[in-house]
C-alpha cells in the first residue's frame, strides 16, 4: 500500500487518493523535533525498562539510523534542515508553557545548557543548521519558526521526530494552519507505543498533512 491510501481514518476512508507531491528541494526544509538525549535515558526501574522496551527498540533500529540517513542526504542536495527541542531559558523553568509545567510524565524541566536537552549525538545539528529551543509542545507556536520559514521562501516543511502524537502532531497542525505544505515521515517518528503512532498518524493524514515513509520521500523528491 502506498502513501495515498494508507494511515487512512474514519473521515478519508473513502476519499479519493491525493494528488502527486511536488517537493521542490529550493522550498523543502526538514524539521528534526525533540529527539534528545533526555528521551534516550533509560529508565531505572526493571518495570519500566520493559515498558518502554518498544520504544527504545524503534528509536534506536529505524529513527534514529532513518532521520540521520535524511539529514545526510538532504544535506548532500543542499535542502535546509532545521532543528526543535525543548528547553527552557531560565535555569528553574519558569518560561516553560502550561503544559510542561504539569505533574506526571510531560513535566519537563530542561534548560537549554544541559545535557538532556541536547540532540542525540548521532543527529547533532552542523554550525550553519537552525536550532530552535522550544518550551511548548508546537515548535510554531514557541518559536520564531514561523517567520524564519517564510524569510527562506520554504513553503514544504518535512517533519520527523518524536513524539508522534505529541510534540510532533502540535506542530502539523500548526504548520497546516497557516498554510504550509507538511509531509511526516512515519519511520523517522515514535511514540510511547506503536499503536499510538499509527493512530495518531490516521488522525494527521490528508488533513493536516502526509505521511509518506522515507523512501516514499526520495521517490517523490528523486533524490
Amino acid at each position: 500500500m502506498t502513501w495515498k491510501a494508507a494511515y487512512r481514518s474514519f473521515y478519508y476512508e473513502g476519499a479519493p487518493e491525493p494528488e502527486d507531491l511536488v517537493l521542490d528541494s529550493a522550498t523543502t526544509a526538514l524539521l528534526v523535533i525533540d529527539i534528545q538525549n533526555k528521551y534516550m535515558a533509560v529508565p531505572r526501574s526493571t518495570a519500566e525498562q520493559k515498558r518502554w522496551a518498544p520504544f527504545f527498540d524503534r528509536m534506536n533500529n529505524i529513527v534514529i539510523p532513518n532521520t540521520c540517513a535524511l539529514i545526510a542526504l538532504f544535506r548532500r542536495h543542499g535542502v535546509e534542515r532545521l532543528f526543535a527541542r525543548i528547553a527552557c531559558l531560565k535555569a528553574d523553568g519558569r518560561d516553560r508553557s502550561l503544559s510542561q509545567k504539569k505533574p506526571g510524565w510531560n513535566y519537563l524541566l530542561m534548560p537549554r545548557t544541559s545535557e538532556e536537552s541536547q540532540f542525540v549525538p548521532n543527529l547533532a545539528p552542523r554550525d550553519d543548521e537552525i536550532v530552535l529551543c522550544k518550551t511548548t509542545d508546537s515548535a510554531l507556536t514557541g518559536t520564531n519558526l514561523r517567520l524564519i520559514l517564510r524569510n527562506m521562501n520554504i513553503e514544504n516543511v518535512v517533519l520527523a521526530g518524536i513524539f508522534t502524537d505529541q510534540c510532533v502532531s502540535s506542530t502539523v497542525r500548526s504548520l497546516a494552519d497557516e498554510s504550509f505544505n507538511v509531509v511526516v515521515i512515519e519511520d523517522c517518528c515514535a511514540a510511547g507505543t506503536d499503536e499510538l503512532h499509527r493512530r495518531e498518524l490516521e488522525i494527521i493524514n490528508m488533513i493536516y498533512c502526509h505521511v509518506l515513509s522515507f523512501a516514499e520521500l526520495r521517490e517523490v523528491m528523486k533524490i
